[in-house]
C-alpha cells in the first residue's frame, strides 16, 4: 500500500504582504491519512479541466520533457564545448584565461537574465517566452557554427545563454505548475539532471565530435536538436500558468476547516457537468496569449528581491553557487590538464572524464529526488503525519561527504600527476553536488514559500550564477598562483562550511525562523 501525506507548509502568504499565518506549535499536516486516502496539494480545481494539475499524465510529461530538453540543449552546446577549449586556444591564439570566457560569460548571462524572463513570463505567460527563446537558441547555434572569429563565437554563446536563461528558473517553476507536492522532489531531480547533463554528457559527445569532425560540427549537431526541440515546444508546451483560489486569498486554514474540505473533496460527486469549464482544444492550447494579471509589470520585476532576506533563499542560492563553481572549475581546467603534457590526451579521450560526471549527476539526482521523497515520507509517518520542510535537509549529508572528498582528490591528483583514475573518480564525486544539492535545496525553498515559489526560484537561479561567475572568473589565475591542491582544497572547505553548517542550523532552527519571519512585512503588490 502507498501512503500519501498532506504536505502543507506551515506558512502561507497574503497577496499584499508576505505575512505567514501559522503557530509555532501547529502541525503542518492536519491528520494522518488512511492507506487508501490520497490528499493532493495543491488541490486541483474540481470544475476546470484546464487546470495543469488535472491534465492527463501524457500531456504533463510531454510538456515537462520538452522544457527539460530545452535546458539540456542550452548547456549541451555551451558547456559541452569544453573539450575543444585547448584546440580553440591554439586556433584563435588565445590564452587559457581568454578561452575560458566562452563558458564564463554565458554563466553570468544564464543567471542575470532570469530577472528579465521570469517577470515577463509571470505577466504574459510561460508559453510565449518558451516559444520565442527556444527559437532564438537555435538561431544562435547556427551563428556559432558559422563563426569565423573568436569574438563572434563568444557572442554567439552569450546570446544563446540569454535565450537559454528562460528555462533556468521557469523550468523549476513549471514543476510546481504541473505536479503535486509529493511528486516534486523526483521531478525536480529530473530537471536538475537535465541542467547538469548538458555540462557532462555535452563534453563527452563533443570530445568524439571534435576528434573525428570539428568543433563546428558540435554546434551543427546542436542546431539540429534545438530545431526539433523548438517544434516540440510549439506543439506540446501549453500555458501552465494558473491562478488558484487558495493563492488569491492566502488566508490561514484551520485544522477543522481543512479536514472538512478534505472530506468534501473525497465525497464530491463526479457529476458536475453544469459547473464544468469548457476544456480547451489542441488548437486553443497553441495560442500564445493567455491574458495578463492586474499587477503592474514594473512591480513584477522588483517583486522578487525582498525575498532575499529569507534564510531558506539565502541558503539555497549559496549551496547551488558553490556546487556549480566546483563542477564548472573542473570543466574549464581539465582540457588544459589532460590535453597538455604529460598526459597529452586527444579531445576524444579527454571527453571520457565526463562518464563519471554523468554517473555522479544521475546518483545525485536520485539521492536528492526519489531518495529524499522516500526519506520525507518515512519521517512524516514517524511524526504522526506531520511534515516539516527541514526533513529534506538531512539528506545533504550525502553530497557533503562525497563532494568534499572528490574536490580534494581531484586537486591533489592533478598537482601530483597521479593516474587518470584518481581524476575521474574525483570528478565523479564532485558531480554529485550539481544535482543533489540544488534538487534538495530548491524543493526546500518551494516547500517554505509555496505561494510565491516562482519568485524565490528566480532569486536562487539568478543569484547562484552571478556568484558563480565572480568566483570562476578568477579560477585560472588562482590555480596558476597557488596550485591545484590549495585551490581545490579551499573550494572544498567553502563547500563544507556552506552546505554543512547551514543544514545543521536550519534543521535545528528552521521552523522557528520561518515562524519568526511571519512578522516581516515585505510588500508584494
Amino acid at each position: 500500500m502507498h501512503y500519501f501525506f498532506l504536505l502543507r507548509p506551515s506558512c502561507s502568504f497574503r497577496p499584499r504582504h508576505f505575512r505567514l499565518h501559522s503557530d509555532i506549535a501547529s502541525p503542518i499536516a492536519t491528520h494522518t491519512p488512511t492507506p487508501t486516502t490520497t490528499i493532493l496539494i495543491p488541490t486541483p480545481s474540481p470544475t476546470d479541466p484546464n487546470d495543469p494539475l488535472r491534465w492527463p499524465p501524457a500531456k504533463k510529461h510531454s510538456a515537462f520533457a520538452a522544457i527539460c530538453a530545452f535546458t539540456f540543449l542550452t548547456n549541451y552546446a555551451i558547456g559541452g564545448l569544453a573539450p575543444a577549449f585547448y584546440i580553440l586556444s591554439l586556433e584563435f591564439n588565445k590564452s587559457m584565461a581568454d578561452t575560458s570566457h566562452l563558458l564564463l560569460w554565458p554563466i553570468l548571462v544564464l543567471g542575470a537574465f532570469n530577472f528579465f524572463w521570469v517577470p515577463l513570463a509571470n505577466y504574459f505567460g510561460k508559453r510565449p517566452i518558451f516559444v520565442f527563446a527556444s527559437g532564438l537558441l537555435c538561431v544562435c547555434y547556427i551563428w556559432g557554427a558559422a563563426a569565423s572569429t573568436f569574438d563572434s563565437l563568444l557572442w554567439s554563446n552569450i546570446v544563446a545563454a540569454f535565450a537559454g536563461s528562460a528555462t533556468e528558473a521557469l523550468g523549476a517553476a513549471m514543476v510546481n505548475d504541473l505536479y503535486f507536492l509529493h511528486e516534486r522532489g523526483a521531478k525536480m531531480g529530473i530537471y536538475m539532471n537535465a541542467i547538469a547533463g548538458g555540462n557532462t554528457l555535452g563534453p563527452l559527445i563533443c570530445g568524439f565530435v571534435v576528434s573525428n569532425l570539428s568543433w563546428r560540427w558540435h554546434k551543427w549537431i546542436a542546431v539540429i536538436f534545438t530545431g526539433l526541440n523548438f517544434v516540440a515546444v510549439v506543439l506540446f508546451v501549453p500555458e501552465t500558468r494558473y491562478q488558484r483560489e487558495s493563492e488569491e486569498g492566502g488566508a490561514h486554514v484551520s485544522q477543522e476547516e481543512l479536514a472538512v474540505a478534505d472530506k468534501e473533496l473525497l465525497r464530491r460527486p463526479t457529476d458536475q457537468s453544469a459547473l464544468q469549464v469548457p476544456k480547451k482544444t489542441f488548437v486553443q492550447d497553441l495560442s500564445l496569449w493567455s491574458g495578463t494579471p492586474r499587477t503592474n509589470l514594473f512591480k513584477m520585476f522588483i517583486r522578487p528581491f525582498p525575498l532575499i532576506v529569507y534564510p531558506s533563499v539565502i541558503y539555497a542560492f549559496l549551496c547551488y553557487s558553490i556546487s556549480l563553481v566546483i563542477v564548472v572549475a573542473v570543466n574549464i581546467l581539465n582540457p588544459f590538464v589532460l590535453q597538455a603534457p604529460p598526459y597529452g590526451w586527444s579531445p576524444q579521450i579527454n571527453g571520457l572524464i565526463n562518464i563519471p560526471g554523468i554517473l555522479g549527476n544521475l546518483f545525485g539526482a536520485w539521492a536528492g529526488g526519489d531518495l529524499v521523497d522516500m526519506w520525507c515520507k518515512w519521517r512524516t509517518r514517524k511524526n504522526h503525519g506531520v511534515y516539516e520542510p527541514e526533513s529534506r535537509l538531512y539528506m545533504l549529508l550525502i553530497p557533503f561527504l562525497l563532494t568534499s572528498a572528490g574536490c580534494v582528490l581531484f586537486g591533489y591528483g592533478v598537482q601530483n600527476t597521479l593516474s587518470w583514475v584518481s581524476l575521474f573518480f574525483g570528478y565523479g564525486l564532485v558531480a554529485v553536488a550539481l544535482t543533489a544539492v540544488p534538487t534538495i535545496t530548491m524543493a526546500y525553498v518551494s516547500d517554505c514559500t509555496l505561494a510565491v515559489n516562482s519568485d524565490t526560484l528566480l532569486l536562487v537561479n539568478g543569484l547562484k550564477n552571478i556568484v558563480a561567475f565572480g568566483f570562476l572568473y578568477g579560477v585560472v589565475p588562482w590555480v596558476s598562483e597557488v596550485g591545484y591542491v590549495d585551490c581545490f582544497g579551499t573550494m572544498a572547505g567553502i563547500f563544507v562550511a556552506i552546505v554543512g553548517i547551514g543544514a545543521v542550523l536550519l534543521a535545528v532552527y528552521g521552523a522557528r525562523v520561518r515562524h519568526a519571519s511571519a512578522q516581516w512585512k515585505l510588500i508584494l503588490e
